[in-house]
């Protein structure tokens, strides 16, 4: 009978290989798996994630979430804060965290299931400069606590700037991971925030068009 571990470790050499097409060590691929493997097992009971499979997991969710981490390195380099809103089962902000050890991360979910995964994965790997949040993101009380926060797939510019917004500090940024260029979404955006930079990310593995819309106070 095969073991849930070996198909996670047959995935080794296409993770290795995205970590060094985004100019990272292919050395994260051990926890990078690890966090994988837990993903996994617990998604087949509690439906943390839709995509079921562990190989279409290394691009969709361990390489799309770091395709944005050469934006994060100041901030990381500093031993500064982001705050991942509605990260789901920690993405972006497992990877991230894993990626850069400088970064502190606060993962924010309401859902209290993915909120125990969490958990159990911050235990397992060993993650000390991250923490998860059991909260509604516009109820999370951290007013100006976050050099930068950051949301994948939760909703539109407006809208995560209107429920997460307060809790930057002065001069923090919204790294917010698109697909295309939201054009509708910038055009609404509320008065005093602006779009600072744009970039476009090219994921390993996957054709999906992809963009990092970075988004300060104006």
């Amino acid at each position: 009978m095969t073991t849930p571990a070996t198909p996670i470790d047959a995935l080794r050499p296409e993770l290795e290989s995205g970590l060094r097409a985004l100019g990272l060590d292919a050395a994260l691929a051990t926890p990078l798996l690890d966090y994988l493997a837990l993903l996994a097992r617990w998604n087949a009971t509690y439906n943390l994630t839709a995509i079921r499979d562990p190989r279409e997991m290394v691009g969709k969710h361990l390489l799309d979430s770091l395709a944005m981490h050469p934006y994060i390195d100041d901030i990381a380099n500093a031993g500064g804060a982001l705050a991942d809103l509605g990260t789901g089962p920690g993405l972006p902000g497992i990877p991230l965290a894993i990626a850069k050890p400088g970064l502190r991360v606060s993962l924010v979910e309401s859902n209290g299931k993915k909120v125990r995964f969490l958990r159990e994965a911050i235990r397992k790997l060993g993650l000390t400069n991250v923490e998860a949040v059991e909260s509604r993101i516009e109820a999370f009380d951290a007013p100006g606590r976050f050099d930068a926060i950051t949301a994948r797939a939760l909703a539109t510019l407006p809208l995560i700037l209107a429920s997460g917004g307060h809790l930057l500090r002065p001069g923090g940024v919204l790294l917010a991971m698109k697909g295309v260029v939201p054009a509708d979404e910038i055009a609404a955006l509320p008065a005093g925030w602006r779009v600072r930079e744009m970039h476009p990310m090219r994921v390993p593995g996957l054709e999906a068009e992809r963009h990092l819309v970075v988004v300060a106070a104006a």
